[in-house]
């Protein structure tokens, strides 16, 4: 069990684990974990992976591939000045004139 205080809150968050109880190495794993749910719900929200019903396995990951490359890619990438701030709408300039960004985007 994992408590923390945070303005006055009390959160109490369990984990299942068979780590030794060392933090170090248990705060490694948790973050760890975080973080590759959060690659994979950007995944969800900018390409609606999870709409995705291929059934060659090959194909299948061979889009995650590129899904993974295009998210890295486009958080990298700065249009129109800053004003495009999230990933679908840069996902959508790039698409409306993909020639036009297509320099820019290998570049990075």
């Amino acid at each position: 069990m994992v408590i923390r205080t945070h303005n006055g809150v009390t959160e109490r968050r369990y984990y299942i684990s068979s780590l030794n109880p060392d933090i170090k190495t248990f705060s490694r794993a948790v973050r760890g974990h975080w973080s590759v749910e959060s690659m994979h719900c950007q995944l969800d929200v900018t390409f609606k992976e999870d709409k995705n019903h291929t059934i060659d396995k090959i194909a299948a990951e061979n889009q995650n591939i590129i899904r993974k490359w295009c998210l890295t890619a486009l958080k990298q990438a700065v249009f129109m000045n800053g004003k495009v701030k999230s990933m679908r709408q840069k996902r959508m300039v790039v698409s409306f004139s993909p020639i036009k960004y297509l320099d820019y985007v290998l570049s990075l």
